[in-house]
């Protein structure tokens, strides 16, 4: 029973087991002292640029002239590396890492608080947004993460922004007088704080909300995408980011029955926090976490514990982690977690300890199973529901990338493996099945696409 508990740890919280890891401790101990052992800058990310950095880099690159081929160029490919760098550090971290729990929980709030590569701007910008606004309050208050997530030049950028502008502001007044349709305000921000980050849908918000909301946005913004007087801002050497006086809308803003006078950035920074204590949230939070660490229809039980945790300490997520590996719920022996591409490729690679491998060439195979880092097809972030990922075709995609993986760790015995790393949960059909086996890389293959690595 043991065994089984420390697989349901291992792989219902982290990415698996590693074979040579040592077991020490209970599992929930485990788990905790990862909590109190995290540090939020690893070593394989420092190299790695600040956001800062990136944003004028981007900002210079929209600048340069038509004319100007070669330096554009030179630009686009800088630009691109960052993103590449900082797919490599994921990579890698994941895999090596002895506190997967912890870089699940990362990977979770920035799957939450979505981003995503196809949009000019914010791709190069997407590593620098998991160090600096993940991260840092992966255990500390919901309203900091959240703040930080909302003013994040990644986000800003992402969710257009950084081009809304105040109809009554008097860069927008100005705009107007000059005849200029493209300025305006942009409630894209508004709408999916609302409705994704926060609060969830049809949790009572209104559209009225949502245009208000925006308009007390109006003003933050990437300063280095501008140009002139309204290029000016703050650069604290981490982040590029803004408030801009003569883009914000005048006036007071009613969001959610509550009115919120003029106060330039301040506005918005109020609505954050109440948004961030508000019930709805917490159960909108509470729902996800529930479902990504326990099955896709939650139990309530489990909702409702998270839920009071979040309340009661004022969004901690500190607390509210100790609260989910503390729930009987997470504990049981059923497995209803289907893997996504990112967890089963990742899973599979410690599976093998593979020292040295090629990170593009992991995301090239992640690429072809459906889930590319830091590019889902929505705000929403990628699902998390076994009907996205299980599909036949994926499955035949998934056997395939399992016997590329099955000829690189082939120098291991897979069926003395598959009982450690599967323990409790190895079956006598998957046993058999390794067993029988004509080769050791097909034998790996069989154990990397056996139900026991699927589901968690």
């Amino acid at each position: 029973m043991a065994d089984h508990s420390w697989t349901i740890a291992a792989t219902r919280f982290g990415y698996g087991l590693k074979p040579s890891a040592a077991r020490n401790g209970s599992p929930q101990a485990w788990l905790k002292r990862q909590i109190e052992d995290y540090h939020p800058r690893p070593r394989a990310l420092v190299g790695l640029p600040s956001s800062g950095l990136i944003a004028r880099e981007f900002g210079a690159f929209r600048r340069l002239r038509n004319d100007d081929q070669d330096t554009k160029r030179a630009a686009r490919r800088a630009l691109r590396s960052h993103l590449r760098d900082a797919i490599g550090a994921r990579i890698e971290l994941a895999v090596h890492t002895s506190s997967p729990f912890t870089e699940r929980l990362v990977h979770f709030w920035a799957n939450h608080f979505a981003i995503s590569t196809e949009k000019p701007g914010a791709g190069p910008l997407a590593g620098s947004f998991e160090a600096e606004v993940i991260r840092p309050h992966l255990f500390g208050r919901f309203s900091d993460m959240l703040r930080t997530a909302e003013t994040h030049p990644a986000m800003l950028i992402y969710l257009d922004q950084a081009q809304s502008i105040g109809p009554n502001s008097r860069r927008g007044q100005a705009a107007a007088q000059r005849g200029r349709r493209r300025a305006g305000l942009n409630e894209n921000l508004a709408r999916e704080i609302l409705e994704l980050h926060t609060l969830g849908v049809r949790s009572g918000y209104t559209q009225s909300d949502v245009t208000e909301f925006a308009k007390a946005l109006t003003g933050h913004t990437v300063p280095v995408l501008r140009r002139g007087r309204y290029a000016a801002g703050r650069d604290d050497g981490n982040r590029t980011y803004a408030f801009t006086p003569p883009l914000h809308e005048p006036g007071p803003k009613t969001v959610l029955g509550t009115t919120y006078r003029e106060d330039g950035a301040r506005e918005a920074m109020r609505i954050f926090d109440d948004l961030a204590a508000h019930p709805a949230t917490a159960k909108h939070i509470a729902t996800k976490l529930a479902r990504h660490f326990s099955s896709d229809d939650p139990p309530p039980a489990l909702v409702n514990r998270l839920e009071r945790s979040f309340l009661e300490n004022g969004g901690d997520l500190g607390a509210v982690t100790l609260s989910l590996i503390e729930a009987p719920e997470v504990w049981q022996t059923q497995r209803q977690k289907f893997l996504s591409p990112w967890e089963w490729s990742i899973a599979s690679l410690r599976a093998i300890e593979m020292d040295r491998f090629e990170p593009m060439q992991v995301r090239r195979m992640m690429i072809n199973l459906g889930q590319d880092l830091w590019k889902p097809g929505s705000p929403a972030g990628f699902d998390d529901k076994a009907s996205t990922w299980a599909a036949p075709e994926a499955l035949h995609r998934r056997v395939e990338a399992a016997q590329t993986i099955g000829r690189r760790g082939s120098r291991r015995d897979a069926r003395a493996l598959a009982p450690l790393i599967y323990a409790g949960v190895w079956s006598e059909t998957s046993a058999t099945a390794v067993a029988r086996a004509e080769s050791p890389a097909q034998a790996m293959a069989l154990m990397l696409a056996s139900p026991e690595a699927m589901w968690r």
